[in-house]
């Protein structure tokens, strides 16, 4: 299993390299530059709402689908069309609870035009993933990897000719959400007619059966409060800071929303090592074969790239926002100064929780996939718990600065509890020389990151040097050992 992760893993990182970059830097940077810190915080603020009932989409039934599937293939012909029709009832409920909140805090007209067509996208999103899981369950990894950068390809190809093809005068943040529309209608339909075809079932015939409802949704009800609990603690924020902080509350969340873009952005790599581990999980899981080794080299792969990202965004993450965003039209000079300097030291913040998240990555789905969702759950209610209330408290005086410290101690709190049930439940050995090389490196790039700030006058060539510098640290120390994974990669496990 370790040489089949390895081999999907690296044709899952080869497509994402090519297109997400591109995406993120290309089109997403480019339209919050375009529209705006006050139209894009707008949008993102909406956005991040459409997400709090994200539960009511999918009711867990893709974690739920994913790990039954790996562990049932049989399971899919008899599943799919009873699925498909729950996922449209679903749906239907979301609406409801998603224009019932957004009237319930008076949402204005615009808000909720725009939630209409976010909400139609959430929807999308939810349906394109379930039907990944029955991919991912096959372990058809290889289509699946291109299904995950489907819908990317498209937006940049959309987007792209928006933005650069004077198609139309003014580019507006409108536009940039019926992009996304098209996109994920377009890759539903091909994900759909693939499954199809490997459930061997004629796509028209859609059953309703209400015991199979809920049948399914009792046994994915765990994963559902598990998947409400984490939109929560992730999603919160930006709505916080619309709300809290008043008429100030859209330049805020567009401030926050340049800054956890890119913590997005590094949360699509790091969610690709979920994607493959939680089918991989499951059966090994069923066939009673131990997972240490393999928790061990999925971690050392995450949290080494994670590491130099997140301490790399740290040190220049002044460098970083002004790289990349510049100023808005009517911004004086002023307000574009204090937008960089906010922006900075709210992703500074951000970056160093991605240690956090990718760690999360690992041991959550490994708990997932053992179905310990009861550990789950209750330390996801305590992160939404402290998450809120750090909130509360902090962005009245700190603004969007108060919101990234929230999340930087939630998330990290988080990963640490479910680190510690893990090796509870596992009964992993206590590997104290992992955990010193572990600190090491974490300390060795940190030490390197400091230094490399008066390296040269360039700090582009800073940044490289440090990345670079901590990869060695790694291969010196031995937390990364390239022999031992070329002979995975070679021979498997059994080397």
């Amino acid at each position: 299993m370790q040489r089949k992760f390895l081999r999907n893993l690296a044709l899952l990182l080869v497509l994402n390299l090519l297109i997400k970059p591109f995406w993120i830097f290309g089109i997403d940077r480019t339209v919050q530059n375009t529209v705006g810190a006050e139209e894009y915080g707008f949008y993102f603020a909406v956005f991040n709402f459409s997400f709090l009932f994200y539960i009511l989409l999918d009711f867990g039934i893709t974690s739920f689908n994913n790990k039954n599937i790996a562990q049932n293939n049989h399971l899919l012909s008899k599943h799919l069309s009873n699925i498909i029709v729950l996922k449209l009832l679903l749906f239907i409920a979301y609406l409801v609870f998603s224009f019932g909140g957004a009237l319930f805090i008076n949402y204005s007209r615009e808000q909720i035009y725009l939630l209409l067509f976010l909400a139609f996208n959430q929807f999308l999103i939810s349906f394109i993933l379930y039907l990944r899981s029955n991919l991912g369950g096959l372990h058809m990894f290889k289509t699946d990897s291109l299904i995950s950068v489907l819908d990317r390809s498209l937006m940049i190809l959309i987007c792209g000719v928006l933005l650069w093809g004077n198609l139309v005068p003014t580019f507006k943040i409108q536009y940039f959400v019926y992009a996304q529309t098209v996109s994920l209608v377009l890759t539903a339909l091909i994900t759909l007619i693939i499954v199809f075809k490997k459930a061997e079932t004629r796509f028209l015939r859609l059953n309703w059966s209400l015991p199979f409802f809920f049948m399914i949704i009792r046994q994915s009800f765990p994963f559902a409060i598990l998947v409400l609990l984490m939109t929560f603690y992730n999603r919160i924020d930006s709505v916080m800071l619309e709300r809290l902080l008043g008429d100030a509350g859209s330049r805020f969340s567009g401030i926050y929303a340049s800054a956890y873009r890119l913590l997005d952005a590094a949360n699509m790599f790091a969610y690709l090592f979920a994607v493959l581990l939680l089918p991989i999980f499951a059966r090994m899981l069923k066939q009673k074969q131990s997972v240490e080794e393999l928790i061990k080299l999925s971690y050392i792969l995450i949290i080494t790239p994670a590491t130099i990202i997140a301490l790399g965004s740290f040190f220049y993450s002044e460098e970083l926002m002004r790289l990349l965003y510049t100023m808005h039209e009517g911004e004086t000079l002023a307000e574009f100064e204090y937008r960089m300097e906010h922006s900075a030291k709210v992703f500074g913040l951000l970056m160093i929780s991605f240690c956090a998240i990718s760690t999360m990555y690992i041991f959550s789905t490994l708990l997932t996939a053992n179905g310990s969702l009861k550990y789950l759950n209750l330390v996801a209610l305590a992160g939404v718990v402290l998450n809120i209330t750090l909130n509360y408290l902090l962005i009245p005086k700190y603004q969007a600065l108060g919101s990234a410290f929230a999340t930087l101690v939630t998330q990290f709190l988080i990963a640490f509890v479910q680190v510690v049930i893990v090796c509870h439940l596992f009964q992993f050995k206590k590997n104290y020389l992992f955990f010193m090389r572990l600190m090491l490196f974490v300390g060795g790039t940190y030490l390197l990151g400091w230094f490399s700030k008066q390296f040269t006058p360039t700090w582009e060539v800073n940044l490289l040097v440090m990345g670079v510098g901590s990869l060695l640290i790694a291969l010196i120390i031995k937390f990364i050992s390239l022999k031992h994974i070329i002979n995975i990669v070679k021979y498997g496990e059994t080397y």
